[in-house]
């Protein structure tokens, strides 16, 4: 016997396409915030110099937070009838946040997190507008983890700026 779910929205037996489309983009917030923490640890603990104290306490401070997100993501797609996908399905995508060659290259470290917080703003923009008139509940989550990529990547422009007024970037 199979329970309708008609008035339920985003839940709704004829709401499956959408929400298969709307899983499959939290897929891809869900891998690249797990890929964020690996980075970010990796860029946390890697970088050498006076300069890089900084830059490294920020990122070890936002780790819990990306992690957070991550499992947010899960949830969501729990939530909506999907399957959280294994590390078999990850796919690494955040080259600039390698490390640099030279551990003192602290400026490296500061665009790799600017590219990868723009590219998680473009693609929580892009989950906020294909959520928008069908999943409140997605939609709300993603506007609220949004705003964390964003003040972010605003604190790193930042550091990038004062690298750059010294001449050193």
């Amino acid at each position: 016997m199979e329970i309708g779910r008609s008035g339920e929205g985003i839940l709704a037996d004829e709401m499956a396409e959408k929400r298969g489309e709307i899983i499959e983009l939290l897929k891809k917030a869900y891998f690249a915030e797990l890929e964020t923490v690996m980075n970010y640890t990796t860029n946390s603990i890697n970088p050498d110099g006076v300069r890089a104290q900084e830059i490294k306490e920020s990122l070890e401070e936002d780790i819990q937070e990306e992690l957070q997100h991550a499992q947010e993501f899960a949830s969501r797609i729990k939530e909506l009838y999907g399957v959280v996908p294994g590390s078999m399905d990850f796919r690494a995508e955040q080259t600039l946040l390698q490390p640099p060659e030279e551990q003192t290259d602290v400026v490296h470290v500061i665009k790799g997190v600017i590219d990868a917080e723009t590219k998680a703003i473009e693609l929580y923009t892009r989950i906020v507008e294909v959520t928008e008139d069908s999943d409140p509940v997605t939609n709300d989550m993603v506007i609220s983890i949004l705003r964390g990529e964003q003040e972010h990547r605003r604190m790193f422009e930042g550091f990038l700026r004062e690298y750059e007024a010294e001449g050193l970037a």
